[in-house]
């Protein structure tokens, strides 16, 4: 089957085609990989003014999906391949094969540059997922921006530039024209577009972008960089939000608010920083799910109320399948325990095996970390529900894994589900990813409020 790209697609296509340097920052399903690869294939046999193509991308990305993608359709399944992963001695391997493109995976890139050292060889290099190089201190990014001068193009891919910050745009930029639009330095960058935010005597912690910093950025990357939202270029079925409250028994109730307050008492909120949070948020999240590890990475069980949650949802999907996101690995132990018994096919998503296995119709229930295949995986064939056993507070990956289902392909509407212990952290998590509000400060303020009440009720 031969792929026919959109008009959308075609001025990207082009785009790749004639800048040595540019940036597609497209919305999720709008079909960045075969963009890509419809120009490497024009650029590689038809123009000869490419050699060999590096992609660098997330691991599970990296294993297949831009092989499997290629390999689909008739322009491009003549596309040469060779995976670099594994070993060290695989890799090596794999970067002796004759392929066109180098598939490797972003934790590796600083060992790839010092393999070649001045000898590089690819004279094109693909980076899927940029926002992955938006830390200017990131070994992988000062790898990269050391063998830069040897790349003659460079294409970012991503659908979320600043996830977090417009400063995060200033390495992902820097890589692609080495300073030239937003300055040769971050610390340049930020004095020019940037006032101190949220700040101690001595420590500046956050930046605000100034009145027209936003616009006046954008100006100057237009030239390089597209963007665009899938609901402005794809007739997507629509996503329908299904929020399910998971009220503790009353046990259950007594024993989550006993362990919860016992932690939130040994906090004080007005000295509590990040890592503290970090440690704190884990455990509470751990509870609303019902189990916590102890001191010795042992699994405490607390209750199963949202297991039997769970269990009541899929019963009532009728035999659809279900692509289940959980949060930690005593979570996916005591799902798989649940679904012991039914007689639907369930497996732990690993690699591009099970990703084809799903896209087939062979799998149910497809348990998932969403970090695991938030990026670049079509799973959009399998089925159209989404349950979130355990949520994220990062908004990146929570958007980005409901788009695994809703993306071009999709023909029915995607519902994802929600399990959310009442009175419970979840609630937050929820909050904070509904108000799109920044991961930490959300964090942060939420803990704070928890700990007030705790120590309230204890005064009371």
């Amino acid at each position: 089957m031969e792929f026919q790209p959109y008009e959308y697609q075609k001025v990207c296509i082009q785009q790749v085609m004639e800048k040595p340097a540019c940036a597609l920052w497209l919305d999720m399903g709008l079909g960045k990989t075969m963009i890509s690869l419809m120009a490497i294939n024009e650029l590689r046999y038809n123009r000869f003014e490419i050699g060999k193509v590096l992609v660098i991308a997330p691991k599970k990305v990296a294993e297949a999906t831009w092989q499997d993608e290629a390999a689909r359709w008739d322009n491009t399944k003549h596309l040469r391949f060779s995976t670099v992963l594994g070993s060290q001695s695989k890799r090596i391997q794999a970067l002796c094969a004759s392929a066109d493109i180098y598939v490797i995976n972003r934790d590796n890139v600083k060992w790839l540059v010092e393999y070649y050292r001045n000898d590089w060889p690819f004279d094109m290099v693909v980076i899927d997922e940029a926002s992955s190089f938006k830390s200017n201190k990131a070994q992988r990014w000062k790898a990269l921006k050391s063998i830069r001068p040897h790349i003659k193009r460079m294409v970012e891919l991503t659908g979320t530039p600043a996830p977090h910050s417009l400063l995060d745009l200033w390495p992902q930029i820097y890589l692609l024209d080495q300073g030239e639009r937003l300055g040769k330095t971050i610390t340049g960058f930020r004095d020019r577009y940037f006032n101190p935010d949220k700040r101690s005597a001595t420590q500046i912690f956050s930046w605000e972008a100034k009145s027209g910093a936003e616009d006046t950025i954008k100006s100057l990357l237009s030239d390089i960089c597209i963007s665009m939202k899938s609901e402005d270029y794809l007739q997507l079925p629509p996503v329908i939000e299904d929020y399910r409250p998971v009220v503790l028994s009353s046990n259950a109730q007594k024993a989550y608010d006993r362990m919860e307050n016992d932690a939130l008492l040994q906090v004080d909120d007005q000295t509590i920083d990040a890592g503290s949070a970090a440690v704190l948020t884990n455990k509470l999240l751990q509870l609303c799910n019902g189990a916590v590890y102890d001191e010795v990475k042992c699994v405490v069980p607390v209750h199963d109320c949202k297991i039997e949650a769970f269990l009541e949802l899929v019963e009532g999907l009728q035999g659809q399948h279900a692509l289940v996101f959980y949060s930690y690995q005593h979570d996916r132990t005591r799902l798989l325990k649940a679904l012991e018994k039914s007689a639907r096919t369930v497996k732990v998503y690993t690699g591009a095996e099970d990703e084809r296995a799903w896209n087939a119709g062979q799998i149910d229930i497809l348990l998932a970390h969403p970090a695991s295949c938030a990026y670049g995986l079509n799973l959009q064939r399998g089925g159209h529900h989404v349950i979130w056993f355990g949520l994220t507070w990062s908004l990146e990956l929570y958007q980005q894994a409901n788009k695994r289902l809703h993306r071009n392909g999709q023909t029915q509407p995607v519902i994802v589900h929600h399990l959310i212990t009442k009175n419970g952290m979840d609630e937050d998590v929820l909050a904070s990813l509904q108000e799109k509000a920044d991961t930490q400060e959300a964090l942060l303020q939420a803990l704070k409020v928890r700990i007030r009440k705790a120590k309230e009720g204890r005064a009371s």
